[in-house]
């Protein structure tokens, strides 16, 4: 493996070699600022104009005169040079003998720990990340929730408030579909989706996982719960498939249950934008009269991609999910 590794290498060197001896050579001496130059002003302007030093271009007209080619041909030459060299390939960090200062234990990684390094080291190499924070208060919803946990509508389900985050999330992506694209790079094209699967970050033995709520938009807060049910028992029982896990548009990552408040959760490609979830705790909050009352506040992180969200279209979201999660009553609950 080392052989054909080390063989690999230096085919790609000499690849790289073979690429900069295809150039024209960039001649360029210690002496090159005091050397005379003819070139007219338009063309001197352009030198300026595009970063060249026109001292170091070659002149091809009578007496070493420089033409606007000249100082375009250098210029391409000398970008294509550059690229070559400052592109190295990526290579992971050389990691010390950590043996020699202690006892150690290695442990192969899972296929799933694995898959999942890979695409947040992508994510977070190709998408460049704001998080936006705001806190709920879904006090009368936590209410309200309670009232119809024993609901026969949920078939025995448990109804949290995560049904009800992947409900509201999905009306809030409806409104604000640019949460609902991807981008296809390459092509310099953002495909906008027109239906909504929300996934759920689940922490499994395995490592994490995020199953598919598929066509949230047509379904009640009961069938959400009642498929959340279905996807835990999945999980623990190692029974999620492929399918279960493909054709997500969105994703929420709730660590409430571990007591985390606010949080930076990283987008989960090729999706857009990811909702992190806080524990839900018990604050004052001002009544805008007279008295402080207890308040049950929920920490919301919205991360996104900036090159297709701006920062404006973030807290609108965020904000439109706030006063949705504060007036349960437009939530139907069922």
């Amino acid at each position: 493996v080392e052989v054909s590794q080390t063989t690999a290498r230096d085919n790609s060197l000499q690849n790289v070699a073979a690429e900069f001896s295809s150039l024209p050579e960039l001649k360029e001496d210690s002496n090159v600022n005091n050397r005379m130059v003819f070139a007219a002003p338009s063309v001197r302007k352009l030198a300026r104009e595009i970063g060249v030093n026109i001292r170091s271009v070659q002149g091809s007209g009578p007496a070493g005169r420089i033409s606007e080619e000249d100082v375009k041909l250098y210029s391409r030459v000398s970008g294509q040079q550059t690229n070559l060299v400052q592109q190295p390939t990526k290579s992971p960090i050389k990691l010390p003998n950590f043996s020699q200062w202690g006892d150690v234990t290695e442990e192969k990684m899972s296929r799933v720990r694995k898959t999942t390094s890979n695409n947040i080291a992508q994510s977070w190499e190709q998408s460049p990340h704001v998080t936006l924070f705001q806190k709920a208060n879904v006090t009368e919803l936590d209410a309200e929730r309670k009232k119809k946990k024993n609901d026969k509508s949920l078939a025995g389900a448990n109804l949290t408030m995560m049904p009800v985050l992947i409900k509201a999330t999905a009306l809030g992506i409806q409104e604000f579909p640019k949460f609902n694209t991807s981008i296809d790079i390459e092509k310099s094209i953002v495909i906008t989706k027109n239906y909504i699967n929300v996934g759920v970050a689940v922490d499994t033995e395995r490592g994490l996982l995020v199953p598919v709520i598929k066509d949230v938009i047509n379904k009640s807060i009961s069938e959400i719960a009642i498929e959340l049910a279905d996807i835990s028992v999945k999980s623990r029982d190692k029974k999620l498939s492929l399918d279960d896990m493909r054709g997500g548009n969105f994703t929420i990552s709730n660590l409430g249950g571990l007591g985390t408040s606010f949080f930076t959760p990283i987008i989960n490609p090729p999706e857009v934008a990811i909702l992190g979830v806080g524990r839900a705790i018990f604050e004052p909050l001002w009544n805008g009269k007279d008295a402080f009352n207890p308040a049950l506040m929920m920490p919301l992180s919205l991360s996104f991609d900036h090159r297709i969200i701006d920062g404006a279209d973030g807290a609108s979201l965020l904000s439109w999910l706030v006063k949705f999660l504060e007036d349960p009553e437009s939530l139907k609950l069922k």
